[in-house]
């Protein structure tokens, strides 16, 4: 009953059952009696039978006990091997008698008279003119259904040619069962197919196919010459050979007859007897018919029980199918009507055309899918079998084979099953090789579900159960998600190297990936321009889209590239799209080898720098490294691939997934933003020292930090902050250090000028200051400093960690020790810090807590002198106090590294101390000489503001030093008990007397033996103290005035010089009193 259900026919009508032809080749003659042949011995048996043996025992299909004539079981010729072969109760139904004896075993040989009984009966089936009108009979209702065939001239043929062509339509059950049987017999020798013989004899000798003369060879085996014919024909399109190149016509024809067996695998001989055995091992339960054995037999093609006989024949139909979709019934029976709606087949007027070959079927029917266009389930499922089936064999891409024999002769061999062989080929991939795995790719389709690939299938089966258990067995986010767990612990090593080999030909066409296509194909339209799934376009190729796209999806109204807005809504993608631009440039940014762009123009720098680059994300770490040194080719799309970094650093999936700890607990509030415009980056270099920070994440940060410092536009809030300002005051300017530098020099000067409007923007101010920040905390931020600096770092500084500005300090305590360039840039570096403390990256975080408590109201560039007036106070932190004090012993060792002083003594130091500027050149330190000299110059009369500030450069840091060495040595208690006090160990200012009088006394005392320098700098505060005494004395009142209202007793003394008043008032009131109560007593009396 399974032949009722049999709807579509097959696709194309060619050689059929041809009276007159094939009588002629054999050199038969018809006559009227059935069967004549030239030697009449041989075929005895044959001359009797009545004439209308053929009709009835055909029509004993049909009508198996109607027919009482002749009967082949009752032919002595074949009697014998009747009896062996066939069970008996077959021998009443003549063609039942003839399947049985032709689907023998290989092995099992006929009696030679036998099979010329046989084959003659059979061609007198297909010649006899009556064997037509059992058709007419048979077929009737079913002949006036089918318009081709009831316009058939009769009496040639061509009717039942017709309905073997259309047997798949037929639906009366006597009719189809007729056909059938009628169909095998055809199949079962080459000659009795119309036409076969006179287009491919002059092949079939020139190749040595077989015989084509009777007796020559058993005639129930010519399957075999259809065989080596098919096998020509792939051979010569794997190999393009020309030696015996098979003709047009031949060709044609061996495509039709695999066509024609199409859909019952007994009518294809040679694959029938090779797979006899394998049918009933894999398919046993599998109904023959609509090409189900076949479709059985090719799931089990790598199974280890298949015969290797049975699998070559396989592979055999399967290049056939390749070259002809219609040579699998269930493909063209099931995709028919959508081919026709999909309009796949426009040129019917060549049979075999591109539009007859399998990858042009899947390629037009994938781009209807792919477009939103409805195509039958029944179809879809015939076209995952069919690209399951390219992607398990590269031998049925005859391209393949034919230009990549060498590479899978040498490293590929043996490794055919399962798929092996084409991921072998992938991490090979070169040349021409490219260009044909990516043609097979696309026609298989494997983006659009990964059980395409059986290698990557069966490789991350365990990670898809474990990581992707959420998603849809067959979705394509299932790839996606595997990119995503991409060097991740839940990552197995064979599914890493499969899906890396994969993504490496979908990143190359951006239509590969199904959802990116569905989600962006409107915006590739209207702003790259593409064309359809299937098409390409010169202008546009597949790999340059996605280049479009990035490029509008990262293309802002900010960047000033659109005067308007109208005009930028319409060149931005869809917010869909974008997301799907940004999910790919995370994966790409996994390996260089998924940028097409990049690993195209870097090769050669590849192979130049970073050979030895072979962990993950490397190679691209390493690239960035050598910016520089790149060809200019290569320098480009590192430095556009790195600027879109800095704009959305969660493309550095690798960066992201190590530092999500700390983004979980300081950065979530930005990570979590849908539009990154470099606030996630921002955020975890000012969170680089937290406790939630691992080693990974610190080293992935600071190389960023690290890149930024080639080119300003790799810092995306910087460049959109200052890009105009960078044109206007910095042009051709490129670093970004360069950059810094120039702009921070601009609002240096503006400032201490004191310009009514500065030159640098508010906002590129701003961002400036978070830029100046970022690089004092790593010296390696700073080229300028680091290169001249690293020698003395690995000679004074080996241990010391870069972080935390660290580096630098050890550089400050170690600047005697330093070489001359380096000292000069430390220097350098102290001077800025000094002018504006808020650079001082260690000074900010140790006393950042003392900060926010002292100096909230205070002036950045004025926080060293607010945390020095507070440094006394008991709430001051110890380790702040600590970094003021090393600040203040900074100071005092150049004038240039105290603003205040510059400032105040910047008229008396020429006048007084040129000799001195004479002789030190622009970036030597004066080591305090400067100061000295002010101080000395007191009784010349240096301005009063410069006085002030030179007598108030305390030596603190310094005579702290010296109590901490002498300490042991002073014996008086109470200068011990001063100088042990655990709150106020380095409590010594100009305010306390008690310190500095016990200290003096320790210095007259002969017995204490202080060390050099401590009693150098106690003698010199004497020395400064005298000098300050000759200075006081007021002249006049006027003088004594203004030192008054000057002083910071102001209020103390005034408030004393008030109450001294009052009580002169009150004293002469009240002897006023006395003496007028005197006078009057006098006058009474």
């Amino acid at each position: 009953m399974a032949a009722q259900s049999r709807s579509p026919p097959l696709l194309l009508l060619v050689s059929t059952l041809c009276l007159w032809s094939s009588v002629t080749v054999l050199g038969l003659k018809v006559a009227n009696s059935p069967a004549e042949t030239p030697k009449q011995s041989d075929v005895r048996a044959v001359d009797h039978p009545d004439r209308n043996a053929p009709v009835a025992a055909a029509a004993g299909a049909s009508q198996p006990r109607r027919a009482s004539g002749w009967k082949l079981a009752e032919e002595a010729a074949c009697r014998e091997d009747l009896t062996r072969l066939c069970p008996k109760q077959t021998w009443s139904n003549n063609l039942a008698v003839l399947e049985c004896l032709q689907d023998r075993r290989e092995e099992i040989e006929l009696a030679p008279d036998c099979n010329h009984l046989l084959w003659n009966y059979k061609l007198n089936l297909t010649t006899d003119p009556k064997f037509e009108s059992v058709a007419t009979e048979v077929c009737r209702s079913t002949i006036a259904e089918i318009k081709e065939c009831n316009e058939e001239e009769r009496g040639r043929g061509y009717l039942v040619s017709c309905l073997v062509d259309h047997r798949g339509n037929i639906s009366e059950y006597q009719c189809n069962q007729y056909i059938t049987k009628i169909t095998s017999i055809i199949f079962s020798d080459y000659r009795l197919i119309c036409g076969f013989m006179d287009k491919c004899k002059e092949d079939i000798n020139s190749l040595r196919c077989g015989s084509i003369n009777v007796g020559q060879k058993d005639t129930h085996s010519q399957g075999e010459v259809i065989s080596c014919l098919e096998r020509a024909l792939v051979r010569q399109a794997e190999l393009q050979e020309r030696v015996h190149p098979i003709k047009e016509e031949c060709q044609k024809a061996i495509l039709r007859v695999a066509e024609l067996s199409s859909d019952d695998f007994h009518l294809d001989r040679h694959l029938y007897f090779a797979c006899r055995d394998d049918r009933e091992r894999f398919c046993q339960n599998v109904q023959a018919g609509e090409g189900k054995v076949y479709k059985c037999l090719f799931n089990h093609k790598f199974e280890e029980a298949m015969s290797e006989k049975c699998r070559d024949a396989l592979t055999t139909r399967q290049k056939l199918i390749s070259q002809d979709y219609r040579v699998s019934y269930s493909l063209a029976k099931a995709c028919k009507l959508d081919l026709r709606k999909q309009r796949c087949s426009l040129d019917s007027s060549l049979p075999r055309a591109r539009e007859a070959r399998l990858s042009y079927l899947l390629l037009c029917l994938e781009a209807a899918v792919h477009r939103g266009r409805p195509v039958s389930g029944e179809c879809q499922g015939e076209m995952l079998d069919f690209r399951r089936m390219l992607m398990e064999d590269f031998s049925l891409s005859p391209e393949i084979v034919l230009h990549c024999r060498t590479e899978i002769e040498a490293q590929c061999s043996g490794l055919h099953r399962k798929g092996r062989t084409l991921h072998c080929l992938m991490r090979l991939g070169r040349g021409d090789l490219l260009l044909q795995l990516q043609t097979l790719i696309q026609s298989a389709d494997p983006g659009a579900d990964y059980r395409i690939d059986r290698a990557l299938n069966e490789a991350c089966e365990s990670v898809i159960q474990t990581a992707c258990k959420h998603i849809r067995s067959g979705d394509p986010m299932i790839l996606s998600c595997l990119m995503e767990h991409l060097y991740t612990e839940k990552m197995v090593g064979d599914c890493e190297h499969r899906l890396l080999e994969l993504q490496y030909f979908i990143s190359r066409d951006w239509k590969l990936d199904p959802i990116l296509y569905r989600k962006c194909q409107g915006d590739a339209a209207r702003l790259c321009h593409t064309l359809g799934w299937n098409e390409t376009s010169e202008l546009m190729p597949p790999g340059a889209v996605f280049s479009c796209l990035y490029r509008h999806a990262y293309r802002t109204e900010e960047q000033g590239r659109f005067p308007s807005s109208q005009q930028f809504a319409g060149v931005q993608l869809s917010r869909d799209c974008k997301v799907e631009v940004q999910r790919i440039l995370h994966q790409r940014a996994l390996d260089v080898k998924l940028d097409p762009e990049l690993q195209k123009r870097c090769m050669t720098d590849l192979g130049k720098w970073c050979s030895d680059k072979t962990d993950t994300g490397q190679e691209l770490e390493c690239l960035q490294e050598h910016l520089e040194d790149l060809v200019s080719s290569c320098r480009e799309v590192v430095g556009n691939l790195t600027e879109l970094e800095s704009e959305d650093i969660q493309i550095d999936a690798l960066l992201i997934r190590a530092c999500e700890p700390v983004i979980q607990a300081h950065c979530h509030d930005v990570a979590d933003n849908q539009i990154d415009t470099g606030d996630l980056m921002e955020c975890l270099v000012q969170n680089k020292h937290q406790k939630e920070m691992n080693e990974k994440c610190a080293v992935g940060v600071t190389h960023f930090q690290l890149i930024q410092m080639k080119d300003f536009r790799f810092s995306y809030k910087f460049k959109m902050a200052c890009k105009e300002d960078v044109l206007r005051l910095c042009p051709n300017i490129k670093k970004k250090v360069d950059v810094v530098i120039c702009l921070s020099t601009t609002v240096r000067n503006d400032t201490l000028q004191e310009v009514r409007e500065q030159r640098v923007s508010l906002k590129c101010r701003k961002q400036l200051r978070v830029e100046e920040l970022e690089m004092s905390e790593d010296i390696r931020l700073e080229p300028e400093l680091y290169e001249p600096c690293k020698s003395d770092i690995s000679r004074l500084c080996p241990n010391v960690a870069f972080g935390n500005a660290q580096m630098i300090e050890c550089l400050k305590e170690q600047k005697k020790q330093l070489s001359q360039r380096c000292h000069q840039r430390i220097f350098k570096l102290q001077e800025v810090e000094m002018s504006d403390p808020e650079l001082d990256y260690q000074l900010m975080r140790v006393c950042k807590q003392m900060i926010k408590r002292f100096c909230t109201e205070a002036d950045a560039r004025n926080v060293l002198q607010c945390l020095k007036q507070n440094k006394n106070s008991e709430l001051m932190d110890p380790k702040c106090k600590q970094m003021i004090t090393k600040r203040q012993i900074t100071q005092n060792t150049d004038y240039r590294l105290n603003p205040v002083l510059r400032k105040a003594c910047r008229a008396d130091i020429p006048k007084f101390c040129q000799s001195i500027l004479n002789k030190a050149s622009e970036d030597s330190e004066l080591e305090g000489q400067i100061i000295a000299c002010l101080k000395l110059k007191y009784a010349d009369q240096i301005s009063r503001l410069c006085a002030e500030e030179a007598a108030a450069q305390e030596q603190t840091g310094q005579v702290e030093e010296c109590l901490k060495g002498n300490l042991l040595k002073i014996k008086q208690e109470a200068c011990k008990k001063v100088n042990h006090h655990p709150r106020r160990t380095y409590l010594l200012t100009r305010f306390s007397t008690r310190p500095m009088s016990c200290l003096m006394e320790a210095l007259q005392d002969k017995r204490i033996r202080l060390q050099p320098e401590c009693k150098k700098r106690l003698q010199d505060r004497i020395d400064m103290w005298s000098y300050a005494a000759k200075v006081a004395p007021a002249e006049g009142f006027s003088d004594l005035a203004v030192q008054v209202m000057t002083s910071p007793s102001k209020n103390y003394i005034l408030l004393v010089m008030a109450l001294s008043v009052c009580v002169l008032f009150l004293v002469g009131l009240l002897c006023g009193r006395i003496t007028k109560r005197v006078t009057r007593e006098l006058k009474d009396r």
